[in-house]
Formats: C-alpha cells, structure tokens, sequence
C-alpha cells in the first residue's frame, strides 16, 4: 500500500502526522501542498472518498481563508467553485490529506490515524 501524505512542512499538524507515521512504520511519500498543489480531479477523488463536507477541506485557520472572507462565501459558492479555488492555492486546504487511494483522512486525529493508517 502506497501512503501519499499533502503536507506543507512548516506546519505542526502536518508534522505531528508525520512523526506518527514514522513511529507506526507506515511508509509514506510526501508532497509539498503549495509546491504540488493537488489538482481539481484530485481534491475532487479525495473529498469524494472522505465522505466529509468539502468546507472541511478549507484551512479555517489560515491566512489566505480569512482574506478571501471565505467563511461569509462559502455558503454561496458551488461545490465546483470551492474545488477550483482550493486548487488555485495549497494554503487553502487543510492538511495533511493523507490517502492511499481507497481512503483518505484529513488532518491529524491520533485515533483516526490508529484506525486507518495502523
């Protein structure tokens, strides 16, 4: 099973993600969120496969999201709208999105990761 984990490196999610990964011998490939931002199809496949709302694919937390005053938008974008714009900016998307093509999860909840990844 090949592990894909979309992770910006600065990030303490993502590396707190990571360390349990290397810690439970699961072997992964990183890609770098702003230098290989996922493509459309790709968050498309990932939010389809998470059976999450796509706004849980948005970094509430982060910068760009309140700028762009997304949280007042969102409601009124279409699905395709959101896809596009997360797709247009890694700094959107929460991460890590870790999948290994059949499942995926985002963010990092130890438990959730017990659960899948282990």
């Amino acid at each position: 099973m090949t592990i894909k984990m979309i992770h910006y490196p600065k990030c303490t999610t993502c590396r707190k993600a990571q360390a349990w990964l290397k810690e439970n011998d699961v072997e992964f490939t990183p890609q770098h969120i702003v230098e290989e931002t996922p493509t459309k199809e790709e968050l498309t496949s990932y939010w389809k496969m998470s059976g999450l709302p796509l706004k849980k694919f948005f970094n509430t937390s982060g910068m760009k999201y309140r700028e762009l005053q997304l949280k007042d938008r969102l409601n009124e974008m279409s699905d395709d709208e959101q896809l596009d714009l997360l797709a247009s900016d890694g700094m959107l998307i929460k991460r890590p999105i870790v999948t290994d093509g059949q499942k995926v999860t985002l963010g990092f909840k130890e438990n959730e990761f017990e659960n899948t990844w282990k």
